[in-house]
């Protein structure tokens, strides 16, 4: 599918303000949420991090990684905490020193904001772009229903594709119809989550229900995203 830097531009910011609130993205946020492993029956707290927010139990590893092998001007400094991110059980999130760390980094440092693009490309954008054309998708819209999906699910999750009936294109179903039918699926799963923080993102798939009526497959038009405008 030909994708436009235009559209792939809209489709990175429109998820820039899910995760961040601004278009551009911002590179130094720092959440903590209750959303990583479970332990004793219980998710604990991890930290999520950057312009399209990488977690700790995730990608975050592999972003100070690559930071470290770009020759970021905090490489040393981060060292001693590689061996520590995504430990067993041992969030990093009340480690004041290592937070103000990433947040340095990212202010300080575009080597740290060009690692938080390249990595949000090949860990997110990318497998999701595979994933859309392997499967022939062939509008601008789907790949950002896709993106988000990768991003805030880390994939098309196969549970939620057995919640409705239409084929992807590449098995003889309608295009526009599965994602549809997808985002509607997504959505009630949110909605009724017994996890309260993911409750609160379907500002997410209600976006898309509004770009599907409003028919913005190619997304010429601008996109309202949680309240902010994507021309």
């Amino acid at each position: 599918m030909p994708i436009t830097g235009a559209q792939k531009s809209k489709i990175i910011r429109v998820i820039n303000v899910f995760e961040t609130g601004k278009p551009d993205g911002v590179y130094d946020a720092i959440s903590i949420y209750k959303d990583g492993p479970t332990v004793n029956g219980e998710k604990i707290r991890q930290i999520t991090y950057g312009r399209s927010q990488t977690t700790e139990y995730g990608n975050l590893k592999r972003l100070i990684e690559l930071y470290m092998t770009r020759g970021g001007i905090f490489a040393d400094a981060f060292k001693p905490y590689v061996p520590k991110i995504g430990g067993k059980h041992q969030s990093l999130h009340p480690n004041v020193d290592f937070k103000q760390l990433l947040k340095r980094a990212a202010r300080e440092d575009v080597i740290m904001r060009n690692a938080q693009d390249e990595l949000f490309d090949i860990y997110y954008y990318q497998p999701a772009l595979i994933w859309t054309e392997g499967n022939k998708f062939a509008d601008a819209l789907s790949l950002l229903v896709i993106y988000d999906s990768h991003i805030h699910s880390g994939s098309i999750p196969d549970f939620l594709r057995k919640r409705f009936p239409e084929r992807t294109p590449r098995n003889g179903g309608d295009g526009r119809k599965w994602i549809e039918q997808y985002v509607n699926a997504r959505h009630d799963w949110l909605k009724t989550h017994t996890n309260t923080i993911l409750q609160k993102t379907i500002y997410r798939t209600k976006c898309f229900k509004d770009q599907i009526a409003a028919g913005n497959w190619d997304l010429a038009n601008p996109v309202k995203a949680n309240g902010v405008n994507i021309a």
